[in-house]
């Protein structure tokens, strides 16, 4: 990926895939409605459609929210973006969405899933002044981000995190709120944070279920969290109105897409201090 033919992978080696594990960038997408998916992944998807009928609903709700919450902050000024666990690239890819607004904006995505990696090299371009790069990378390595995003972006302008729907990836006893703290003490006043999180308080039983059942044809952990948790993740920043909401209804675009069944809380902060931007 990067500039207008094609896109910049920074660092990591492209690994064999195995289709017969669930890989949960390939259930997203099938979730999405998208081809990329295989056998086992369509068994994972299924039985989170069993556990939480609401899933598809609340998945797209999710992408909705990410493309409006990066058309929020490439109209506030924002021209820099790291979009960590951005899944297989869809409608509405936040580079899509930032240049469409601001052309020269520079978007680095950062995924450790080597099925990520293929699909973002083969697939997502950048506007001709922009740019787009790829980090293979995770995010329990928040220094290792920011060190290998600095060819890309500049450290000295605002620059906005986004982590829309991988932090309930992320167990207690790995610092979730530490890996925040350190993204974000790392950038200057007036860069910004969104973060979508899967929520423990809304549907509780069924998200119970649907956590277990889709982590165990992973072979992963996940952990939904209420809204006082996920809103730590803020605590340290300036929420933008109207703060942390059911995805939703962070500043929907119609009273339709307010009304989404997603079991998801989001939110939009600024971290504080004096900082032009534009």
């Amino acid at each position: 990926m990067g500039g207008s033919a094609g896109g910049t992978p920074f660092g990591g080696d492209l690994l064999l895939v195995d289709t017969s594990v669930a890989d949960p960038a390939r259930v997203y997408n099938f979730w999405l409605g998208g081809k990329d998916h295989f056998e086992a992944d369509r068994m994972a998807a299924a039985a989170g459609i069993s556990a939480f009928p609401g899933t598809v609903q609340s998945v797209r709700a999710d992408r909705a929210f990410l493309a409006r919450t990066v058309r929020y902050l490439a109209e506030a000024g924002i021209r820099q973006f790291i979009d960590i666990g951005p899944g297989l690239p869809s409608m509405d890819n936040t580079h899509e969405v930032a240049q469409a607004v601001a052309i020269d904006s520079r978007v680095v995505y950062v995924d450790n899933d080597p099925v990520v990696l293929a699909h973002a090299q083969a697939l997502l371009t950048s506007t001709a002044v922009g740019a787009t790069g790829y980090l293979n990378a995770d995010l329990r390595d928040p220094e290792r981000i920011l060190r290998d995003a600095m060819p890309l972006l500049d450290f000295s302008q605002p620059v906005a995190v986004l982590l829309v729907g991988i932090l309930h990836f992320i167990q207690d006893d790995e610092g979730p709120y530490q890996i925040v703290d350190a993204l974000m003490g790392a950038l200057p006043a007036g860069s910004y944070l969104a973060v979508s999180h899967l929520a423990s308080d809304l549907y509780p039983e069924q998200i119970a279920a649907f956590a277990r059942a889709v982590g165990e044809h992973l072979g992963l952990a996940i952990t939904p969290r209420d809204l006082g948790a996920v809103s730590r993740f803020f605590s340290r920043l300036e929420l933008v109105e109207p703060g942390v909401v059911q995805a939703p209804a962070w500043r929907p675009r119609t009273e339709l897409e307010s009304r989404a069944p997603a079991a998801l809380w989001g939110g939009v902060a600024r971290k504080p201090g004096r900082f032009p931007v534009g």
